[in-house]
């Protein structure tokens, strides 16, 4: 990061920021997201990814998606270009592009493995269902899901590749 920022006080700021989503106004919301992102130097990766966010956040989808694709291409990393990603596939499919956040999820399932893979699952199955791959879906959402059971992870396991391979 920049020598610019305290970047320890600039996240603490932000995560304080993001604490009051929905108890303020939304314009109100978003022009300290864009003040903070604008402390930070121009086009910078992260400010165009909080501000993304935001706008997302605050059902402004057409607004998110440049933001998003700017962020990324502006060289964004770590665990925030991977939420990027997901971020950005769950717009373009309220923007009516669910084929577009296929194609990025399936592209993102092939990255490294984190504590974001059953989201990227989660939107995936979403983005499926409006591409009419239903079974698809219901098949990873199973299977993300069987992790999680306290019982019958391996049924489920099961059921859902036999889901999955009957595609």
């Amino acid at each position: 990061m920049s020598d610019i920022v305290d970047w320890t006080d600039w996240e603490r700021r932000l995560a304080d920021l993001w604490g009051t989503l929905g108890t303020i106004d939304n314009g109100a919301f978003i022009a300290r997201i864009d003040a903070l992102a604008a402390e930070l130097p121009d086009n910078h990766a992260i400010g165009l990814f909080e501000r993304a966010s935001t706008q997302d956040s605050t059902g402004h989808e057409a607004e998110a998606e440049p933001l998003y694709r700017q962020a990324l291409a502006s060289g964004l990393s770590g665990i925030r270009r991977r939420r990027a990603t997901i971020q950005l596939a769950s717009t373009l499919r309220n923007l009516g592009r669910p084929e577009d956040g296929v194609a990025l999820l399936e592209a993102e399932r092939a990255m490294p493995s984190d504590e974001l893979d059953d989201a990227v699952n989660a939107f995936l199955a979403l983005c499926l269902v409006d591409v009419g791959r239903t079974k698809e879906a219901t098949g990873l959402a199973l299977a993300s899901l069987s992790r999680h059971l306290p019982r019958y992870n391996r049924s489920l396991k099961r059921y859902a590749e036999t889901m999955a391979a009957e595609v």
